[in-house]
């Protein structure tokens, strides 16, 4: 049987104007702030004026490890807030904005799929709202505040040695990681070593994702650490004053953007860290705006739990003042062969020993949602060739780790196919068994918070630093920075910083390379492994296969 591409599906899509979406969520038209007929943001004077409502139930979805053959956690994400609308909850979606670089590098969307998707697809995918280009340009003028300042004679006596602030394009050009400045003589400046970032790994981009309105915004954006003095004194972004001027280029970007699924339900798409190298997670204001317009919440974290979802918990839930009342791990019957040691290309044979084999990666994912105090669901993403033997191996897995699998259909059938998750996952949010607490407090010592992380998630013997990590730790502690949560930046593919070793290693140590302060966003970055804050695109970049048709159409996004 052949299925429709994802953009096929999207471009038949029945919309209905988001005034209308927004209605459902009793969200005024004049308080809307529209962007063409299918997408708007939602103005701050109306999320000011519903801070009193109580909160809905919070639905987080993450994932195991991904793998070359799929997960689907944004589908199923999208999959499930359409089944609960179906059983008669109202319901909203809370998922992040789509970065440039990896849709033309190999990911090629990021809006679902099948029949579990959020339109306007082709919008969302590429330039939505501008929201990305308005961190791009706010970064890129702090960049340039820092080279001008020291240009007219350096009154903040910034040492060029230690300017911290890197640059970034949201695009996978690994040619920027490394690069030198002001070349060319007297009148460009005075020459320095700099380095480009991702836009997404952007601090600026994790400040909009925490903030809770503008004023929070620009008092985050000016206490961003950019250099360092001779003495080592941090030199800020508000010492540059340039937190205002950035506030009113992130202005519009601040306010969050409604759109609605393939089945007319409300979805906020806003904000897009990365989860492997920032906290990966959608802007909090979306996420409690949600909460108070809707009595369900579904909401995605990025990668793998061990990632995306540790930092819900740890940063955003921790920051926010935010508890979810279940947690749904999406797996799939291919991802576990993968895991088992089937190689990609034999998927669709029939593998029951070898989906055996590949649970150990999605039992631990179990333990470590369950070790933060919530009740976790699985999700088995069905895939056509997936077989009845094969998906009773995972839920007979499951169920022996003390948790259920649901097998759900959204991608082929949409909310009918999910009817069954979602039925559950209300049951266990209303429940109210949740007993949610971060894995460490604040007051625990940075190192140790970063080795907590390790060996309670990573299953690691230790993380290993070196004596001027360390001492920068202390440093910071001694700064006022102690009680700051870390984010790990490592790959996303393993549990180790290996990212051939799948399954669910121990035995091994993360090294950490590098520690970053985020000072304004509120949190110390773990550079660990190998992984790079500017990603490379592949030998075969999806950019090489998406075109405008004859129709003026956009082809090859999915």
């Amino acid at each position: 049987m052949a299925y429709k591409t994802d953009i096929q599906i999207a471009r038949e899509a029945n919309k209905l104007k988001i005034q209308e979406i927004g209605a459902k969520l009793g969200i005024p038209e004049d308080d809307l702030l529209p962007y063409g007929h299918d997408k708007a943001k939602v103005s701050q004077s109306f999320i000011n004026g519903v801070q009193g409502r109580a909160n809905g139930k919070l639905i987080l979805v993450t994932a195991i490890n991904p793998t070359p053959a799929g997960e689907g956690k944004t589908t199923t994400t999208v999959g499930l807030g359409d089944g609960l609308n179906r059983i008669g909850k109202k319901a909203a979606i809370c998922i992040r904005e789509a970065s440039l670089g990896p849709n033309f590098g190999m990911k090629g969307g990021a809006a679902g799929g099948g029949r579990a998707q959020i339109v306007p697809m082709e919008d969302m995918n590429l330039h939505f709202t501008g929201d990305f280009h308005a961190i791009t340009s706010a970064h890129a003028l702090l960049s340039a505040m820092i080279d001008n300042h020291i240009y007219w004679g350096n009154e903040l006596d910034i040492d060029l040695r230690r300017v911290v602030w890197r640059r970034v394009v949201d695009m996978n050009d690994r040619a920027l990681r490394q690069v030198n400045v002001s070349l060319g003589g007297v009148s460009n400046g005075f020459p320095r070593e700099d380095g480009f970032d991702i836009t997404v790994a952007s601090e600026v981009m994790a400040i909009l994702c925490l903030s809770n309105d503008l004023s929070d915004l620009q008092k985050r954006l000016g206490n961003m650490i950019v250099a360092y003095r001779r003495d080592r004194t941090p030199v800020f972004a508000r010492d540059l004053k340039a937190d205002g001027a950035m506030t009113v280029l992130l202005k519009d970007a601040m306010q969050p953007n409604l759109v609605q699924t393939l089945e007319n339900n409300p979805a906020f798409v806003h904000g897009g860290p990365f989860a492997n190298i920032a906290h990966g997670c959608n802007s909090v204001i979306a996420t409690k705006t949600a909460l108070k317009l809707a009595d369900y919440v579904v909401t995605e974290a990025g990668f793998g739990a061990d990632l995306g979802a540790e930092k819900f918990m740890n940063i955003k839930c921790r920051k926010a003042g935010l508890a979810p009342a279940v947690v749904v791990c999406v797996a799939t019957v291919r991802a576990m062969k993968m895991n088992g040691g089937v190689a990609k290309a034999d998927l669709g044979t029939e593998n029951v020993e070898a989906v055996q084999q590949g649970c150990p990666n999605l039992g631990r994912h179990i333990e470590n949602l369950k070790s933060f105090g919530v009740p976790v669901v699985v999700a088995i993403n069905h895939f056509v060739t997936d077989t009845d033997a094969e998906v009773q191996a995972i839920k007979d897995f499951v169920a022996s780790m003390g948790a259920e699998a649901i097998l759900s259909r959204h991608w082929e059938l949409g909310s009918e196919g999910s009817e069954t998750l979602a039925t559950r996952v209300a049951e266990i949010a209303e429940a109210d068994t949740a007993n949610f607490a971060p894995i460490y407090p604040d007051d625990m010592p940075l190192a140790e918070k970063i080795q907590t992380i390790c060996r309670k998630i990573y299953r690691a013997d230790a993380a290993t630093m070196d004596d001027k990590i360390l001492k920068q730790l202390r440093d910071w502690e001694e700064q006022g920075y102690g009680d700051l949560p870390v984010c790990m930046a490592k790959t996303q593919y393993s549990f180790s910083t290996d990212p051939t070793q799948r399954g669910a290693p121990t035995g091994h140590r993360v090294p950490v390379r590098e520690v970053r302060l985020s000072a304004g966003a509120g949190f110390v970055v773990a550079v660990c492994g190998e992984i790079m804050t500017m990603p490379g695109l592949p030998r075969h970049p999806s950019a090489e296969t998406i075109m405008l048709n004859a129709d003026g159409q956009i082809e090859g996004l999915f």
